[in-house]
């Protein structure tokens, strides 16, 4: 593999990484915020799920991100994950949960303008109509979960030291889960953008399995998240499990296994077939926020108890985040792809 290309796909792993570094903390923030799960212990945990589901279920939300931007060259592929990836670790930085597939839908709409490509804007409206309904759907699930595990408890009268030891395993499954539906549904935005300009051919194991071109980039995306699970992901964490909204360990479960829900639903290719036969709606396949799944999730709890103990504050700077993400992060794609154009000469575009 050529160097050039080795360097322009590092655009993907920090991408990577920074998602990483922030979404983690939608899987185990909760846990490891109310003190039932520690660090190394969510990290280990998160990243092994998070490749395998990269790995094994990564192909359904690959297929909208391109066609929000067919983007058909290496440097500007580059340019989108660099972008998206700055700018989730300026977020990072501050300690809020914000989404990476804000940011690379934000990146790849700058790379439209910047080459003159058309946005394919019914592609960009069911993307922005799951930035709303992923939220509300996440609060919707956790509340129902939540009132139906309370009533198993009020009946079973199970002793307080064995619920403790159940709510742990319980967190310790829902999080596995959560890794593995935020690989499976966030790779692509991690490396989607190169799927269609991948520098790898499909490797035969015997004959019985291939693995393709795609599960190579997804497996090296799925690597750099779980590096930056490891480095970076403490501080969000906390700010997930403590700061919006003060959670007992059977609330932070019921958050994590609501997030880890909505995240399955919107990239499970089996579900979607499934409901297709049974001629029902089904989920479009996109790659949504982790981070809105969470937060939704949080509110649900906190509206079921009266809304007074939700930091609204914290709410507020969270969701600002997420408004200015997209837009900070198509500028700085444009202003990459004008460097790596005009100063390197490099083609952003074929």
């Amino acid at each position: 593999m050529e160097l050039t290309i080795i360097l322009f796909l590092f655009g993907g792993l920090f991408l990577g990484w920074s998602l990483g570094a922030n979404d983690a903390a939608n899987v185990f923030g909760t846990a490891v915020g109310t003190r039932m799960i520690n660090f190394r212990t969510a990290a280990i945990v998160c990243s092994i799920f998070v490749i395998l589901g990269a790995v094994i279920s990564g192909a359904g939300t690959t297929e909208t991100i391109g066609k929000l931007g067919a983007i058909n060259a290496l440097p500007g592929a580059f340019a989108c994950c660099v972008a998206a990836g700055f700018s989730v670790y300026l977020m990072t930085k501050f300690g809020l949960p914000v989404s990476t597939t804000q940011a690379i839908v934000g990146a790849i709409i700058g790379w439209n303008l910047f080459t003159g490509s058309s946005t394919d804007l019914g592609v960009l409206i069911t993307i922005l109509a799951t930035w709303i309904l992923c939220p509300i759907l996440a609060g919707l699930i956790a509340i129902g979960i939540f009132l139906f595990i309370k009533k198993i408890i009020a009946n079973s009268k199970i002793h307080i030291l064995r619920l403790d030891a159940y709510t742990r395993t319980a967190l310790l499954l829902a999080g596995a889960f959560g890794a593995y539906s935020l690989g499976a549904n966030n790779i692509a935005n991690v490396m989607g953008v190169f799927v269609n300009i991948s520098p790898f051919t499909d490797i035969n194991i015997s004959s019985f399995f291939i693995f393709t071109s795609t599960q190579q980039l997804f497996l090296l995306g799925g690597l750099a998240i779980a590096v930056g699970v490891f480095t970076y992901s403490k501080k969000v964490m906390f700010t997930v499990g403590n700061d919006l909204m003060k959670l007992s360990p059977l609330s932070a479960f019921v958050v994590v296994l609501s997030h880890s829900i909505v995240l399955f639903l919107f990239a499970s290719q089996g579900i979607s077939s499934l409901l297709i036969s049974l001629n029902l709606p089904s989920l479009p396949l996109v790659p949504v926020s982790s981070s809105q799944a969470i937060v939704g999730g949080v509110i649900g709890i906190g509206f079921l108890k009266g809304g007074k103990e939700i930091k609204w504050s914290v709410a507020g700077k969270i969701s600002i985040g997420w408004i200015v993400l997209p837009l900070i992060t198509m500028v700085i794609a444009m202003l990459i792809l004008y460097l790596l154009k005009f100063m390197f000469n490099l083609n952003v575009v074929f």
